[in-house]
């Protein structure tokens, strides 16, 4: 005679059955718990941190970025957005539509994170760089530095202008990971030079100052 009882039927079901519907079980209650944990905590990240990084997205550089931030004791201790050229996708008509989305995000870090610094990482080799301001800026070395600096100097008054009470720091990243501290504020040498070798990249005949 056949057995068509449900609980003996489950019996001869694989061997793996009832493991795996306990294991379920187990999980469901932790997920259950875990969203009333999550019920009672806030809808965005709590604390704080010490600086939002600006830099490009270029892939040859993402672990010598990280390596540079934990070599500075920031690990875990900054936000962090990406933009094409970085402070190019941040300042230039060629990307102005990028433009907003690093002031929102510049704005959310303060907000929700307190931070109090914006660290700017541009580097070397930059193909946005080169969208923005022709590949021929970049055979130089000395030149590319000083339309890195001109540009980085832009961003770096835009936002203390908005932001006063924010620290601004400049660099450049070569190819081998290492970084240069770019003077690019206002009563920089380098500041100057960069204005006066800066090439002519802006559809709208925009000029960059520079004060001494």
């Amino acid at each position: 005679m056949t057995c068509t009882c449900s609980s003996h039927s489950n019996r001869h079901l694989q061997p793996g059955f009832d493991a795996g519907r306990r294991r379920f079980i187990k999980l469901a209650a932790l997920g259950g718990g875990a969203t009333l944990l999550l019920g009672r905590a806030p809808a965005y990240a709590s604390g704080s941190a010490e600086a939002l990084l600006l830099s490009c997205m270029d892939f040859r550089l993402v672990d010598d970025l990280v390596r540079y931030m934990d070599g500075r004791g920031l690990t875990n201790r900054y936000d962090h957005i990406v933009l094409a050229g970085a402070s190019a996708g941040a300042t230039q008509d060629k990307f102005k539509d990028w433009q907003p989305a690093f002031w929102q995000h510049l704005q959310v870090a303060i907000d929700l994170h307190k931070i109090h610094r914006v660290i700017v990482i541009d580097h070397r080799d930059c193909g946005a760089y080169k969208i923005a301001f022709g590949a021929e800026h970049a055979a130089d070395a000395d030149v590319e530095l000083a339309v890195h600096a001109a540009v980085l100097g832009k961003l770096a008054r835009a936002i203390q202008a908005k932001y006063p009470k924010l620290a601004v720091e400049t660099h450049l990243m070569a190819l081998d990971g290492s970084v240069t501290a770019v003077n690019s504020g206002t009563g920089s040498q380098n500041c100057t030079q960069a204005a006066a070798a800066l090439p002519d990249p802006h559809a709208g005949g925009e000029t960059e100052t520079h004060a001494n």
